[in-house]
């Protein structure tokens, strides 16, 4: 049985602490208060409670450490070194809509370098942690990305952009480049748990555009300390801080980065010339 840290005991209690107020208002999601952040984008008054009970937990053990958090943003501590990267509700638009699909997501970072992780998904109570060095596991059970070694066989994550965000015609074209060579897409709504999954062999890769360090620093740890590769899509090694992630097991890393960037490819290609016709 795995015996965790102080450290992750730590970000584990808060993350649990959190999650019982968030199971209540998801119990009676029809009664929260919802205020509008953007297009299709929400924050609910249970985001903000956990957020600040999360917080709170964190700064009572590590006082010395800074903060960064979806709602409230960056804030320093006493040690420049280390802080916090939480979202205290990945997945609001299933919480919202009443689908059991939504976690916490907490990543220590020290000296720019993610060194602890842990995705809790409460509704079926499911911990997902690692520290840098130690593996991965859920709850207490050591997790190992899937030995796949065919597209055909993967199945493989991804998230959609949705109104007024990202790329919407790129992102179509790399669903048909990828759905051609997989066993099947999934998504699910919640890049935190997507990464879970990955490191626990549910699903073979996952890749996105757009995510925000709090959605992406646990999971990409989660995925790396379970044996996976996780990268930017064109190449990048910086997927919490860039602008893109793919992750997937060792076997189907390369094979879908190669997928991504011919559909990157044909993206930008200049549309054909009508035949017999010459350029001026």
């Amino acid at each position: 049985m795995a015996t965790r840290s102080a450290l992750i005991n730590v970000m584990v209690r808060a993350a649990e602490k959190a999650a019982r107020g968030l199971v209540r208002d998801f119990g009676e999601v029809e009664q929260l208060q919802v205020s509008r952040k953007g297009p299709s984008d929400f924050v609910s008054a249970a985001d903000l409670r956990a957020e600040k009970m999360i917080r709170e937990e964190l700064s009572k053990a590590r006082p010395e450490f800074g903060f960064l958090m979806e709602e409230s943003g960056g804030s320093k501590g006493s040690d420049a070194t280390a802080r916090w990267i939480v979202d205290p509700l990945d997945g609001t638009t299933n919480f919202l809509h009443g689908l059991p699909h939504w976690a916490i997501s907490i990543a220590l970072e020290k000296s720019g370098e993610i060194v602890a992780g842990v995705v809790y998904e409460p509704v079926h109570d499911q911990m997902f942690w690692a520290e840098k060095g130690q593996g991965a596991f859920l709850n207490h059970q050591r997790l190992r990305v899937s030995e796949r070694r065919n597209l055909s066989d993967a199945l493989v994550a991804t998230g959609i952009p949705f109104k007024g965000r990202g790329d919407h015609a790129g992102f179509l074209n790399e669903a048909e480049m990828i759905m051609k060579e997989v066993a099947g897409i999934r998504r699910f709504g919640a890049a935190a748990l997507d990464l879970a999954y990955v490191a626990a062999g549910r699903y073979d890769g996952y890749w996105e555009r757009g995510l925000s360090p709090w959605d992406a620093a646990a999971g990409v740890l989660l995925v790396t300390e379970a044996g996976g590769f996780v990268g930017e899509i064109g190449g990048g090694r910086n997927p919490v801080f860039g602008k893109s992630i793919l992750a997937a097991n060792t076997h189907l890393h390369l094979p879908l980065a190669k997928l991504l960037r011919v559909a990157g490819d044909r993206r930008v290609l200049p549309p054909a010339s009508p035949a017999g016709s010459q350029p001026a």
